[in-house]
């Protein structure tokens, strides 16, 4: 199997069906990648939809279906990581879909110690037509998507933010698991554990999309309390130096993610 594709679940809505119906459309071999769906913290009526739309919309491909009574996204995605046998993984979110080369460009583009990314699409829920114009991660495509290689001293560091939107080789992954004692933040300290077997960033065409939905009542968009958000921008730059130091990490890599940190913390305590 070359690919594992993530999906973690949590009560989805209507959105996950065209997540699913964009994994049908791949042009890579279907024998050739596996769809690996984890719906965490919920069941019924949720469990019987997906295992419906399985049976229906997705014959003939590689699809692992599993509900876990335990909730949280890193859960859910270690679970699918110890289920996954691909040679490479990426991840999908249930409310963002992908186009039809998006796992063939990555695939071409990826090896052992590179993490090939795609062309990030940024839109809000209900206006698929209109692409955000501020999403950062867009402006770094369009700078380094023509140069052969990237480091992970780049400004394309910026796409490790989060899992998605690549394509990961299990010999950087190898047995690292994101941490489940984080509820935010998570993702990024994910991304910088594993950050130390990754020699190179390349960039696919546009033709590799990955489109990213933004939703009012998304856990992403959801509100925090500023003592909350405080306390786990602490314990963020806490476990980033811990990582550091326990390997050879990328040490611009690290005082960005710190920064970040502190950025946060600042905008917590001035915003009234």
């Amino acid at each position: 199997m070359k690919i594992s594709i993530v999906i973690p679940t949590y009560k989805p809505q209507s959105y996950i069906w065209e997540c699913l119906h964009s994994i049908v459309a791949q042009s890579f071999p279907r024998e050739e990648f596996e769809v690996i769906i984890v719906l965490n913290g919920c069941c019924s009526p949720w469990r019987e939809e997906i295992e419906g739309f399985i049976a229906t919309h997705m014959q003939g491909l590689n699809v692992r279906f599993i509900q876990t009574d335990e909730g949280g996204v890193s859960n859910a995605r270690n679970i699918a990581l110890d289920n996954a046998s691909g040679e490479y993984v990426t991840f999908l979110d249930d409310d963002d879909y992908i186009s039809p080369r998006y796992l063939e460009e990555l695939y071409t583009k990826a090896s052992p110690d590179t993490v090939s990314v795609c062309y990030p699409y940024a839109f809000n829920d209900g206006h698929a037509e209109i692409q955000l114009q501020n999403y950062g991660l867009n402006h770094v495509y369009e700078h380094f998507h023509h140069q052969t290689q990237n480091s992970i001293s780049s400004a394309a560091r910026r796409y490790f933010s989060g899992p998605c939107m690549k394509l990961i080789s299990r010999d950087i992954i190898l047995d690292r698991r994101f941490d489940k004692r984080f509820k935010n933040g998570e993702d990024s300290i994910y991304m910088f554990l594993i950050s130390d077997k990754i020699e190179n960033i390349v960039f696919t065409s546009k033709e590799a999309v990955y489109y990213r939905r933004y939703r009012e009542n998304s856990a992403v968009m959801q509100t925090r309390k500023r003592g909350d958000r405080i306390r786990n921008n602490i314990n963020c730059i806490i476990e980033y130096t811990k990582i550091y130091f326990s390997g050879r990490y990328n040490t611009l890599f690290y005082f960005s993610r710190i920064a970040a940190e502190l950025r946060c913390i600042c905008y917590a305590i001035l915003k009234r």
